[in-house]
């Protein structure tokens, strides 16, 4: 499959897919990007907007994850809104994203973020702290404890020195289950066009 990976951070979610795909990871930050390309050294990494990005190369791809920023939607905003006076609207692009790629994108997409502190504008599925929206059933699966992190040991000592942007990062297994469902349905679709048109 042909993947896109937007907002692709470190690569938490992407860490136990397998090289067999052609997987394009976008992510704004030149640091980060280059985390990442260290992990995955078989995938393009593109340093740009992954917003704008998705916009013009949907097209390319069977299958797209984004995972846009959280910060805005999360329950921390609502206590820096209420607590600390810092007022910020939730960043609606994550609506965006989910409504163009429901109306226009032909393969399968997973948008994630974290639980939100309103009541969700388009219904999500919802696995421990997280909400997917895709077009198609992600079923439910047991979270392991450490739900962020995967990516480096010692995320749980608080006096570590590693940067939040090197340990905050999806769920390594969630990333594969998620991918798992999408990749069986591609696979097929795949078998059945090849059937009926033999």
């Amino acid at each position: 499959m042909k993947i896109l990976n937007l907002y692709a951070g470190i690569g938490g979610n992407r860490k136990l897919w397998s090289d067999e795909h052609q997987i394009t990871a976008v992510e704004n930050n030149d640091k980060i990007a280059n985390i990442y390309k260290k992990y995955f050294p078989n995938d393009t990494v593109i340093v740009d907007d992954a917003h704008q990005h998705l916009l013009d190369h949907y097209k390319a791809f069977d299958f797209i994850w984004s995972s846009p920023p959280c910060q805005t939607h999360s329950r921390t905003n609502y206590f820096t809104n209420e607590i600390r006076k810092e007022k910020k609207y939730p960043d609606m692009s994550l609506y965006q994203e989910i409504i163009y790629l429901k109306q226009f994108f032909k393969g399968k997409f997973c948008v994630e973020n974290v639980v939100s502190y309103y009541e969700p504008l388009i219904k999500p599925q919802q696995i421990g702290r997280h909400y997917f929206w895709s077009n198609f059933k992600i079923p439910k699966i047991k979270q392991p404890k450490d739900e962020i992190g995967t990516m480096i040991k010692g995320h749980k000592n608080r006096a570590c020195k590693i940067p939040l942007e090197e340990r905050n990062a999806v769920n390594s297994e969630l990333g594969l289950h998620i991918l798992n469902c999408a990749n069986d349905i591609y696979k097929e679709n795949q078998y059945i066009q090849k059937g009926l048109f033999k």
